[in-house]
């Protein structure tokens, strides 16, 4: 079977035999696809090495035989994104969460047009953290891991005042001293419920939310949370 033009992100990109790369694209109508681009490491080849980069919006061609397909011609369908700093590691951080959280040949359009818009998001200066929590709720979402986030596990609605303790396959219950579940006010939760930019206070309890539910759909850790960490040691006590 031949795939044509089809919109798509490259993931991940490594050394294949000699002279090609295996990619672990993103796309559109088939998800998560592993493409070989025979010879494109050649001195001269006829496929545009350059142009398979991360960040960079594509219309691939390949065909499909089999778990791994052969890549035919690859076109850049526009500039990609100019991210630097901060918002590079975040994209970083896409990058494996969709290459670790979602299976091969398994489409998710709504979650590939939410990585597109997190992308766009992070090249405009939009604040990152409230950025990467609205792309993991999405994603979540489209692969069947959907938040609770406006009721309890219980059914009862979520009361804004009050702190809750999240369970990943239960959602909201009551929160006592000497849990280990996550510990998130029901404002945080009603916002990113409602799509409405949390305090600083509550969007970092969400963050640590959301690490604990990746966590314990991963059943491990993430490499890009290590760089972020490593990033974070070596910043300027200033910045």
């Amino acid at each position: 079977m031949r795939i044509d033009q089809q919109p798509a992100y490259v993931l991940h990109a490594r050394a294949y035999r000699e002279t090609s790369l295996l990619l672990e694209a993103f796309t559109r109508d088939h998800g998560r696809v592993g493409v070989v681009a025979r010879g494109v490491r050649r001195e001269r080849s006829r496929l545009p090495r350059g142009v398979l980069q991360p960040l960079q919006p594509l219309l691939l061609d390949w065909s499909a035989t089999g778990e791994l397909g052969t890549l035919i011609s690859a076109e850049a369908a526009s500039a990609p994104f100019a991210l630097s700093g901060e918002a590079l590691l975040a994209a970083i951080y896409l990058n494996e969460l969709v290459l670790r959280l979602s299976g091969r040949g398994d489409p998710h359009p709504a979650a590939f047009a939410a990585y597109a818009d997190c992308l766009a998001r992070l090249a405009s200066g939009t604040g990152i953290g409230w950025t990467l929590r609205r792309f993991e709720r999405d994603l979540l979402a489209d692969l069947g891991y959907a938040l609770l986030l406006d009721r309890t596990a219980a059914g009862h609605p979520l009361d804004a005042l009050v702190d809750y303790a999240y369970d990943a396959e239960a959602g909201a219950g009551e929160w006592q001293p000497g849990t280990r579940l996550p510990r998130v006010s029901g404002a945080a939760l009603l916002a990113l419920d409602r799509d409405e930019v949390p305090a600083a206070e509550h969007l970092a309890q969400l963050r640590h939310l959301m690490r604990s539910l990746i966590r314990h759909h991963l059943g491990g850790e993430l490499n890009a949370w290590s760089m972020t960490a490593a990033a974070a040691a070596l910043r300027p006590p200033s910045a």
